[in-house]
């Protein structure tokens, strides 16, 4: 199976219009549709709001109270991969 990367969108009907042109040869093709989202910065900030509002929440494991209280929230440029990463280097010595 051969792949290909096009450019299109959904017109008012419904319908999926390639817009780019294509040199592909006739019969069936699959088609999987991926619809651009929000930005990784919008969707960091997002996240960074949320713990923020979710490091002040009362909780009912009074263990946890003082913890919520002192944690902040992971740096703006913090990769959580590059961070397993590491772990996983210093625990089998990599």
């Amino acid at each position: 199976m051969q792949a290909y990367k096009l450019k299109g969108k959904i017109d008012n009907a419904g319908n999926l219009v390639i817009t780019d042109p294509m040199q592909i040869p006739p019969g069936d093709v699959e088609v999987i549709v991926l619809q651009p989202g929000e930005t990784l910065a919008t969707s960091t900030q997002k996240a960074i709001d949320s713990q923020q509002e979710t490091s002040n929440r009362p909780t009912k494991i009074k263990a946890l109270q003082g913890w919520f209280q002192k944690t902040q929230p992971a740096p703006s440029d913090f990769d959580p991969d590059e961070a397993r990463w590491e772990a996983l280097k210093e625990k089998h010595n990599l």
